[in-house]
């Protein structure tokens, strides 16, 4: 035989191994998943049932909901003081204001015998609101809120083996406890375990064993852990320091095994599932009942308690929508003024936009997402933006960063490991990190040294640098999805050894033309007269616990950079405390610009200053630069653009606003922020694929020019408005041709009732505070100028136009008054509200009125008054305007009784062809053919007599009224505060605001090519460039506008694993779906075996006509290895 057929053989028996042994690898961890699979049916696997030994492919489901707590309120202090003075200072604001009926609440825990800075006082109903406002006087209280209650719901889902279940989809959020346990056979999933396995050590991924190499392994730092306790014997850890219960339960064990776990992903030894930090000190804090509930002031004393413990890192893997829980908000402040790095879950209420938890989006907090093993983003981590800042700002970048959240493995409840998933397991990862790294930087002679160098090189601010600045980004997602990116240990320990104080900004570049990472600002140009575009970034102050920015100026490029074809508006945090503040980027375009084209570039400098530090003379200060691009296009015609109504939606916190869907009963808070970048965020993509541009107004209808735009988009409002609202809107339609649609919701003053609950861990009722939406308050607006009126009728079902898909209708309201003139909708659809009150079956369906479309006429050309529906009682038309002269000036009408399928929220299908023909009415006044079919089909096969004529009938009072008791006003921009729910004292128009431009200093200076460029990949043993987070530049004068860069030389260590970076193999890692060079190996393999078969096969027919008597041993030894491996036998040589 000749040589090369030799060489081909020894190329196949090669090729042959290289595939065989990894899948003899998957499919040996296959069998372990089978054995692991096959024993779904013990009693183990049951969540309510607490075993030992491993428990693997489960999710983690953490749900909470916030409550106040009746006549129980939190008094906080200026100050620390002891018990008896706290009560004198109490009881002297209330005796003397002739408050009588009181109690102070005892606290029995172990910080009760430290002073403190607040009490909890119950006032008896009759004296509340004196005792409110006597110690809120009081010069030495700070605030008085009311006490509140947090009702977490644990639950373990079996997930596949990658644990990224399609969470939002198969599962509601929950109030109370859970009856129905959602639930998957795990051989489903059988196949699809044989396509790659889970690394059994989340350590070793992120090579936190590089670090342990190095002797750094946690030793001398201090670890709250703030979850359900931990078993003092258990033997997956060796420093359990303390252990603390602040609960009404007498026992300090973990009852649940939430709080085991996520002890094991920070400090376990087990071999089977380290933790990072295994020498770190625990401090556990049981803050929840084995019935899940805990209440703000449990949390309050325990943060106090951690403060005066010097703890270094607290995890709290909870959180919950309730950002306005002021006293606990003020804590997590003061915790981390104190020098405590918080480390907390961003939520899994993904992959809904704006559902982030507090405490994780607080800037001065870690807030971690989760991403499973392909880097991807998982489904269940919450997205931003952040919602504070609604309606008249724009939220803040959160989550900070992202980690490996999905099949991570811990500790279980007594020995042996378990697998979850979900941001209560991310957050561990990342606390874990922290407080290894942070352990790298303490020097372990006397606790003074300690203390020193540890404020010096790891604070709060200096480690969430570290964290930004070396994170590696994701390719393909947005920054409201993953932050600043991966978590990186060892860039983050490199970044930490040269760290020297600074400031810092998230994110730390503003480019407007980048996409998919700027989404959503990446998708819409900016252009004249349009609303301001908000970039809110946040600064992190490394220079001090405190500051402030000294100096904030606009360079605009003044070459080819055309900078001076944009205008920027600055405002910032008067003080960066702690450790944190904002600056808010508003970009608006000049009229000079209003027809040009191109991007405009520019930076932004900033100055911070802190006091002096430890042994210095001079404030600190540090000069940071916010590179800013955008593309400015021409402005777009009018009828392609919508102006969003942000002021007028309401959610909670802080009132009780229900969902828009009442089958939701599971999840009756509306708690999304209902902007066109969260909840509506695919209709905003879907109009914006349209042609569309839209645009958000923050500030009442008053303070918007009608002649910029062809539709104002008012969805879902829960405000009311003001009466210089409801007269300028009248204005703007009929003189300015502006175009009004309304998609309204569900209001039934009896429903509303009806569907209050009694919290049982509160002990009283809530009620709503309005409907889906306050349909009195569109009544208002739209039946006062036009003769429009929603009705009180609460509507379900679905109904089919034309050859559209059907459109679900949940729980909204029908039309009760519409001109004659205008094109009406009928479907059918059942009585919800007739099934709710009644408890009982709905009745069959009706033909009802639910969509309207109405062509007005200028004011100063008819005088149109109308009674209810079909009823018009005067039409007196001037006859000096023509007709089609009235046509051409007035706006049109659309209005519709359900927002549920344009809302992401809900998850129904999306009804986005029927909002396209909305809008094709609304700017063109074409009535889109799918509407009028339908319009002729009601008028032929519904006397459209008989149901008109009852409301022929009705009088003004029929209309929905709004609610008596109703506490609107507490939350409302409108209504003066205890006005009522009938309307009111309102409170004074707002002024519009006023854009203060930044003064320009342009900048001679070459435009930078790239605002961001990933960082170099480097080994432990390489040199490390300390650089600022996130940027880098090629402009000569950059490193000295940001502070410089420092070369370090980093000696090279030895132990440990190799931790040598491959530059080219992470790159490969980060562009898709082949993420491993196994998998690379894998089809580089296949392709070659094909070849060589075909070569194979080729020479086998020529063997076959010209066989030869004689082989070499050789040849035929070969074949015979071969064969043994494609059969998987052992040869007998």
């Amino acid at each position: 035989m000749k040589p090369r057929t030799n060489l081909l053989l020894v190329l196949q028996v090669l090729l042959i191994v290289s595939i065989v042994q990894p899948l003899e690898n998957r499919q040996e961890h296959s069998k372990k998943e089978e054995r692991k699979e096959n024993g779904t049916n013990d009693p183990c696997h049951d969540q309510f049932t607490r075993c030992n030994g491993t428990q693997d492919g489960q999710e983690v489901r953490i749900q909470f909901s916030s409550r106040v707590v009746k006549n129980e309120y939190i008094v906080a202090f200026k100050g620390y003081y002891k018990p008896g003075t706290r009560e004198s200072y109490i009881g002297a604001a209330l005796n003397s204001s002739g408050v009588s009926h009181w109690q102070i609440l005892s606290r029995d825990n172990p910080a009760s015998e430290y002073p403190s800075d607040f009490d909890v006082v119950l006032l008896e109903e009759t004296d509340r609101r004196n005792g409110l406002s006597a110690l809120s006087d009081h010069p030495l209280v700070r605030r008085v809120t009311p006490q509140r209650v947090v009702h977490r719901t644990l639950k373990y889902l079996n997930t596949t083996e990658d644990g990224d279940m399609p969470e939002y989809k198969n599962f509601k959020r929950k109030i109370n406890g859970y009856n129905n346990q959602f639930w998957q056979p795990a051989a489903r999933y059988a196949n699809r375990r044989l396509l790659r396995a889970i690394p059994r050590q989340i350590t070793g991924i992120l090579q936190a064993d590089a670090l342990w190499g190095m002797g750094v392994t946690g030793h001398g730092i201090k670890v709250a852990v703030f979850d359900t306790g931990l078993a003092a014997t258990h033997p997956h850890f060796k420093k359990i320091k303390e252990r603390t219960n602040w609960t009404n339960e007498k026992t300090l064990e973990d009852g649940l095994g939430h709080g085991t776990f996520v002890a094991g992903v920070i400090a376990s030894v087990s071999r089977d599932c380290l933790g990072f930090a295994p020498d770190a000190e625990l401090h556990i804090f049981r803050v929840f009942t084995n019935a899940q509930v805990s209440y703000t002031s449990w949390f309050l004393d325990a943060f106090n308690y951690a403060i005066l413990a010097k703890i270094a890192v607290l995890n709290l893997s909870i959180g919950g929508p309730d950002f306005m829980d002021h006293p606990f908000v003020d804590k997590v402040w003061e915790l981390t003024a104190n020098g405590v790095i918080m480390v907390s879950a961003i939520g899994n209420d993904g992959p809904l936009y704006g559902t982030l938890n507090n405490p994780a989006d607080q800037m001065d907090v870690i807030g971690v997402g989760g991403i499973n093993w392909d880097d991807q983003i998982a489904r269940f981590s919450s997205r931003g933006m952040t919602t504070w800042e609604l309606p008249s700002g724009y939220g803040r970048v959160k989550p900070d960063l992202v980690t490996y959240g999905s099949g991570v493995r811990g500790s279980a409840l007594q020995s042996g490991c378990r697998t979850l998933s979900g941001t209560s397991v991310a957050s561990p990862v990342v606390a874990g990190a922290v407080a290894l790294l942070a352990s790298g930087f303490l020097t372990s002679n006397s606790a003074s040294s300690q203390s020193g160098n540890n404020q010096k090189k790891v604070t709060p601010a200096s480690m969430k640098q570290a964290l930004l600045g070396s994170a590696r980004r994701l390719p393909g997602v947005g920054m409201f999805e993953q932050g600043a990116g991966r978590l990186d240990l060892l860039r983050a320990f490199h970044f930490l050894r040269s760290y020297r104080p600074m400031a810092t900004l998230s994110p730390s570049y503003i480019d407007l033309t980048e996409c998919q990472y700027m989404w959503p600002y990446c998708t819409q140009a900016v252009y004249h007269s349009g609303m301001p575009t908000i970039v809110n970034v946040t600064i992190i102050n490394g220079l001090g616990v405190s500051g402030h920015v000294t100096s904030v100026k606009w360079h605009p490029y003044s070459r080819d950079g055309n900078g001076d074809r944009v205008e920027v508006s600055l405002t910032h945090s008067d003080i960066l405390w702690p450790w944190s503040g904002w600056l808010a980027v508003a970009i608006t375009v000049p009229a000079s610009a209003s027809d040009w084209q191109g991007v405009a570039q520019g930076r932004i400098s900033l100055t911070v200053e802190s006091p002096p530090g430890d042994g210095e003379q001079e404030p600190r200060q540090s000069a940071v630069d916010l590179p800013l691009k955008a593309k400015v296009i021409p402005t777009p015609p009018r009828h392609k653009r919508i102006l969003w109504d942000q002021f007028h939606n309401l959610r909670y916190p802080p009132g009780y606003f229900p969902r828009d869907d009442l089958r939701a009963k599971n999840d009756p808070l509306d708690w999304n922020g209902d902007h066109i970048h969260t909840n509506f965020k695919d209709m905003y993509q879907h109009l914006r694929n349209a042609g569309y541009y839209l645009e958000v107004l923050g500030y009442p209808l008053t303070c918007f020019q009608a002649k910029n735009y062809g539709t104002l988009l008012i969805v879902d409002s829960e405000e009311e408005f003001f009466p210089e609202e409801v007269a300028k809107l009248k204005l703007d339609v009929e003189e300015e041709g502006l175009s009004v649609v309304v998609f309204a919701d569900w209001y039934n003053v009896t429903v509303m009732r009806k569907v209050k609950f009694y919290d049982e861990n509160t002990r009283q009722w809530w009620v709503p505070d309005t409907g889906g939406a306050n349909v009195p308050a569109l009544n208002d607006l739209l039946h006062t100028n036009w003769g429009i009126a929603f009705g009180d009728e609460v509507r379900d079902g679905q109904f089919t136009l034309g050859q559209h898909p059907p459109v679900t209708f949940s729980s909204g309201t029908t039309l009760a008054r519409f001109p004659q003139d205008g094109v009406i909708l009928h479907v059918e659809l059942k009585d919800q509200g007739h099934e709710l009150l009644l408890e009982g079956d709905a009745k069959q369906p009706e033909l009802v009125p639910i969509l309207g479309l109405f062509q007005t006429q200028s004011h100063r050309a008819t005088d149109h008054r109308y009674d209810t529906i079909g009823n018009e009682i005067s039409n007196d038309i001037e006859q000096n305007v023509p007709k089609n002269r009235e046509k051409d000036i007035a706006g049109r009408l659309v209005v519709y009784g359900d927002s549920n399928c344009i809302d992401d929220s809900h998850q129904h299908k999306p009804c986005f062809w029927m909002l396209d023909a909305i809008l094709e009415f609304a700017t063109t006044g074409h009535v889109p053919t799918v509407f009028e079919e339908a319009s002729r089909r009601d008028k032929n096969s519904v006397d459209g007599e008989h149901w008109m004529s009852k409301d022929q009938e009705a009088t003004e009072t029929l209309l929905p009224q709004r609610m008596e008791g109703s506490h609107l006003s507490r939350h409302s921009k409108v209504l003066e505060v205890d006005a009522g729910g009938a309307g009111g004292r309102l409170r004074p128009l707002p002024a519009c605001p006023v854009a203060l431009l930044a003064v320009p200093y342009p900048l001679n200076e070459s435009v930078p090519a790239n605002l961001y460029k990933s960082q170099k990949l480097l080994s432990v043993g390489d040199s490390f460039i300390v650089a600022v987070p996130q940027l880098q530049d090629s402009d000569s004068s950059w490193s000295r506008r940001r502070g410089g860069n420092v070369n370090g030389a980093v000696p090279r260590y030895s132990g440990g694993k190799n931790t040598d970076f491959e530059e080219i193999d992470e790159e490969i890692r980060d562009t898709g779906w082949w993420t491993t060079r196994e998998q690379w190996r894998l089809l580089a393999g296949i392709i070659a075996l094909g070849v060589a078969m075909l070569c194979a096969f080729s020479r086998w027919g020529c063997c076959t006509s010209k066989r030869h008597p004689r082989r070499k041993r050789a040849t035929g030894r070969l074949r015979r290895v071969i064969q043994a491996i494609a059969t998987r036998r052992v040869p007998q040589m």
